[in-house]
């Protein structure tokens, strides 16, 4: 049977013992939101359409293409799951995302619900299977125009424009079922020491008996540690006999095997370290300067979620072709698979939350950022790719009520005590509260007016913020976090959109990237860039690549003006 995106979603907790979902499912749309009142959830329900799952319905791939709003949807799948399958066994269904609150129902009977578009969520079905076929029932509701509901990129019009594009509903990740024994591990956190060569190892397990990590490099047994355990925290350090480094574009990594009585959990993880030392960017202890681009993470055929995992390393791969050593994850909580590989080939990230769409002005919007934030930070925790956290981006007015910056300052305190081993930008772009890195945006297209702006800050200390009247410069280091986007429209209509004034040739193009982007690099207080965007969105055609991907210019010249040694790396 071809499943479409058949591999295991997480990579860095994979169990042999699972079933993957993803496939055709029966399906229904209710605008009405009346489909528990008519009782779709029992299993004799009968649904008009099939869609296929993990692609949310708007997209070409799910078979339904449906453009419009969508306030509620339903699926159905039955399961044969033999006695065999699971005897003895846990069994577990997991979802890797739905938008955007979700409720689950297995023959019949709520097994548990969800709030939140972007993160994964699971519940333990053993006491509600049956001994012929498992029907398993999702409800979906999700309203793009809720202010308080977090939708990221995801237009709140009927037409995407600028730069806010197609909705997502629904199911939009890989939904599997795994088979665990009576005692479990149940999540672990890794604490790499890269100049002790060593690994700490934080793991919460369920039941009781004795939990081992081994740790591998190219299957040559490295380290070894071993403790007993009983249902909660336990602690696990692991010395390391030969040292590799995790580097940018070395994404050099170690396998990981965690035993806790039957169960065998498989894993990796990277070694390295990071640090702000005054204005610069340390990993491993050397200055790196963040060579980045905006990545949307949207598909032509998927929207949100990738026809297959090859389109992952392609996009990773056409970013280092064009000289960028790392991406801002932009409004979107994005796949493990694609952390994954971010991790195997070295590529710095950011991780962000979608907070776009959400009212700053009520404390209300704290209870929907909170808790779907610390699951992304906990889902992410051990990707070595992941070099610092950003749960908000420009947090706008809202109808003249300015931000409540409480909320911004105690996701960001939240945020470092759950984390204190990278740096957070606690709302990237405006309107800052308190951060490790002060970050702006600043699309400039007149290149002398803006290597002014920041030759002001080399030479005289002064930082130019046009939102100084709200926010305050304290002598962070600073990151240009977005500029440029230049629009270049192969095949441009009334539609087409990109900030600025467009340039009517590739060499006013070049030039204009060039000195934009030289001004960053030749300035010895700025620790990085990141570069609007990598490909075009839609009808937002300001990428270096097309929304297929294709090159719009030879990248060897754009490969040429971004790797070149950056000022603060001396």
């Amino acid at each position: 049977m071809n499943i479409p995106r058949p591999e295991h979603p997480n990579p860095q907790f994979e169990r042999k013992n699972w079933m993957n979902l993803n496939g055709t499912w029966s399906f229904e749309i209710d605008n009405q939101n009346s489909g528990e009142a008519k009782e779709f959830y029992k299993p004799e329900a009968v649904f008009s359409k099939k869609i296929t799952v993990p692609f949310c319905s708007e997209s070409e791939l799910s078979g339904v293409c449906i453009k419009d709003f969508i306030l509620g949807v339903w699926y159905k799948k039955s399961v044969e799951l033999l006695p065999l399958d699971y005897l003895g066994k846990r069994v577990i269904l997991h979802f890797g995302a739905c938008d955007f609150f979700t409720k689950v129902y297995v023959n019949g009977n709520c097994v548990g619900s969800h709030k939140g578009g972007y993160t994964p969520f699971s519940f333990d079905i053993t006491q509600f299977l049956s001994d012929k076929l498992t029907t398993i029932t999702v409800y979906a509701r999700d309203d793009t125009r809720n202010s308080m509901q977090s939708i990221g990129k995801q237009s709140f019009t009927y037409n995407s424009q600028e730069c806010i594009y197609t909705r997502t509903t629904g199911i939009w990740q890989t939904v599997w079922i795994e088979f665990i024994p009576e005692s479990f591990i149940q999540s672990v956190k890794y604490y790499p020491n890269a100049d002790n060569c060593s690994l700490d190892i934080q793991a919460t397990v369920c039941g009781k008996g004795r939990i081992e990590a081994t740790a591998y490099y190219n299957n040559k047994t490295v380290g070894v540690a071993s403790t007993e355990a009983s249902s909660g925290t336990v602690s696990l350090h692991l010395d390391l006999s030969e040292k590799h480094l995790w580097n940018v574009g070395e994404g050099k990594l170690y396998d990981l095997e965690l035993r806790f009585c039957e169960d065998c959990v498989k894993s990796y993880f990277g070694l390295r370290s990071i640090r702000i030392d005054g204005k610069k960017f340390l990993i491993n202890n050397k200055s790196v300067f963040q060579r980045l681009v905006l990545d949307q993470g949207f598909y032509k055929k998927g929207i949100y979620t990738a026809e297959k995992e090859e389109d992952f390393i392609k996009d990773i791969k056409i970013s280092l072709d064009a000289g960028f050593n790392g991406a801002r994850l932009h409004q979107k909580i994005f796949e493990p698979r694609f952390l994954y590989h971010c991790d195997k080939m070295g590529y710095m990230v950011w991780g962000a939350y979608p907070n776009c769409g959400l009212d700053h002005s009520y404390a209300q919007s704290l209870f929907t950022v909170l808790p779907e934030w610390l699951e992304a930070i906990n889902r992410d925790f051990n990707h070595p790719s992941i070099i610092g956290w950003c749960p908000f981006n420009e947090t706008w007015d809202r109808n003249g009520r300015q931000q409540i910056d409480d909320i911004i300052f105690n996701v960001y305190s939240l945020t470092k005590h759950l984390d204190p081993t990278r740096p957070c930008i606690d709302t990237s772009g405006n309107f800052h509260v308190k951060t490790d890195i002060f970050d702006l945006h600043d699309y400039e297209d007149d290149v002398e007016r803006f290597k002014q702006r920041y030759d002001n800050l080399m030479l005289n200390g002064v930082l130019e913020d046009k939102h100084s009247n709200r926010q305050q410069y304290n002598g962070e280091p600073v990151f240009v976090s977005e500029y440029g986007g230049i629009q270049w429209s192969l095949e441009p209509d009334e539609n087409s959109w990109g900030y600025g004034n467009a340039p009517k040739s590739e060499e006013e193009f070049v030039a204009r990237y060039k000195g934009l982007t030289d001004a960053l690099l030749d300035n010895n207080q700025i620790l990085g860039f990141c570069y609007t965007q990598l490909y075009d969105v839609e009808q937002e055609q300001n990428g270096l690549y097309t929304y297929d991907r294709e090159p719009k210019f030879d990248m060897n010249i754009f490969k040429e003006i971004n790797s070149r040694k950056a000022a603060i790396e001396d």
